[in-house]
């Protein structure tokens, strides 16, 4: 493991006689210089020592991920616990970081913490059996009708195929909210055996054609699966997870309440999910 940037000419007066950097350069370059001198000490000797110094300093980056994956989870998860699972993949993150892969340790530490706490939120397994097997139900009524109709099927033709009524599938839908803890990416992967995406990534260096290729159909399958939602699933799909919005402020865009998205949300992760999974052939 290498260390990161280093400074190659110290804050002040310049040996050119140039006016001294202003105070809060000379202090970004104190931190950038301490946090790289500080990996390297990690690296000559990973020691506990320097490893709890390097989560330190790193602790808002699980803090963060702890509070965006708490948002729209049931009230009793209490986001201490999502941070206490999140310090675990911070530790993994910075005894498994490689710089040489030409990654930046923010980006794979996020992905580390936010995978450990979504471990550790599913082996919780906080969802009834019963409900988790509606929700495997009403995505096979999904498929059986996709197939049949050869479009995204409504909430009517959906409640209807599960013999249920509009206001039970909406209510239903509710309930499903507590099984909707899932990323973009695991929708990338629907129905293919894969594991994380931050697991593939190319070396910078060495462009591999067809990690480029599987990554250009998988763009090209969620476009398409996002293309056949309704208009309103389509908005909610785009301001939670390109725009990062909050339920809440997406609640405010479109005018309704923050139950009312979080129906929308899940109706349109399952309708992504059951669209993935025919385009695979599944």
């Amino acid at each position: 493991m290498t260390a990161g940037p280093h400074v190659t000419e110290a804050a002040g007066v310049s040996t050119h006689g140039e006016a001294a950097a202003p105070a809060e350069t000379r202090a970004g370059y104190e931190v950038d210089a301490g946090i790289a001198a500080l990996w390297q000490q990690f690296a000559d000797n990973p020691d506990q020592a320097s490893r709890d110094r390097l989560v330190l300093h790193y602790a808002p980056l699980v803090k963060y991920v702890a509070g965006r994956v708490g948002t729209g989870l049931p009230t009793h998860i209490d986001v201490g616990d999502l941070v206490q699972s999140g310090i675990f993949g911070l530790v993994d993150a910075i005894e498994k970081f490689d710089p040489e892969r030409g990654l930046r340790f923010e980006t794979y530490a996020m992905q580390r913490i936010r995978g450990a706490i979504l471990d550790d939120l599913r082996s919780q397994d906080w969802v009834p059996r019963a409900v988790r097997s509606k929700a495997k139900e009403a995505e096979r009524a999904m498929e059986r009708l996709g197939a049949r109709l050869h479009r995204t099927p409504t909430d009517a033709e959906l409640a209807d195929e599960l013999g249920i009524g509009l206001d039970d599938l909406r209510d239903f839908y509710g309930q499903l909210q507590l099984t909707s803890v899932v990323a973009l990416e695991d929708l990338v992967a629907a129905g293919k055996d894969s594991g994380s995406l931050v697991d593939t990534l190319p070396d910078d260096d060495a462009v591999d054609p067809v990690a480029v290729l599987v990554d250009q159909d998988n763009r090209r399958q969620l476009a398409q699966a996002i293309s056949q939602l309704t208009e309103r699933d389509k908005i909610v799909v785009s301001l939670y997870y390109f725009e990062s919005l909050t339920l809440a402020e997406i609640g405010k865009v479109l005018g309704v309440t923050e139950s009312r998205v979080s129906q929308l949300h899940t109706r349109a992760v399952m309708r992504l999910r059951a669209k993935l999974v025919e385009q695979t052939g599944a």
